[in-house]
């Protein structure tokens, strides 16, 4: 009755993925406020380097998906179902590629350069530029509501499967791969 799992690389870098970004969310919502300071530069710094690993792990889930494609949906899952699971996943795909790059792109256009982890240093992506910084900013806060929005549906559609049907959906993920 329950559908196959994902390969354990699958659910590696969805897991990692899932935790960077609740990550990312929280810390986001908190840094905004805090007070100039050492403080606030650290944890904004820790930001984009997280940011820019999860935009890496969802390159990397990318090309792992294009050459090994998710296990088929169980029976049980209904036609609008079949539909709408893959609007969402490529949504939460896209976010999870929009969201750090239009944060490089914020950071460049602010005229601060980004060196991953304070190691790496990554090219600015555009000319430092205060009215584009701007845009960038309002692009950057409403594809972190999109986000928030795709995430919460994500998990509401896993707790419908999981809790009210019990088809296994949510097994095919889990780390531990019982079904």
């Amino acid at each position: 009755m329950f559908a196959p799992t994902y390969h354990a690389a699958a659910k590696t870098l969805h897991w990692l993925t899932a935790v960077a970004v609740l990550g990312l969310l929280g810390i986001g919502l908190w840094m905004t406020g805090l007070p100039i300071s050492l403080l606030k530069l650290q944890v904004y710094n820790w930001h984009k380097w997280i940011g820019l690993t999860v935009l890496a792990l969802t390159v990397l889930r990318l090309l792992w998906r294009w050459r090994n494609p998710p296990p088929p949906l169980p029976d049980t899952v209904t036609r609008w179902e079949r539909a709408l699971a893959p609007v969402g996943h490529w949504a939460l795909l896209f976010l999870l590629l929009a969201m750090p790059v239009s944060g490089w792109l914020m950071s460049s256009a602010a005229g601060v350069s980004v060196a991953w982890f304070g190691v790496l240093p990554l090219l600015d992506l555009v000319l430092p530029n205060p009215d584009l910084f701007e845009a960038l900013r309002t692009a950057h806060f409403l594809l972190s509501r999109a986000l928030i929005v795709v995430v919460v549906l994500h998990v509401a559609a896993v707790l419908h499967h999981d809790v009210l049907r019990r088809d296994g959906i949510f097994r095919r993920m889990w780390p531990s791969g019982r079904t």
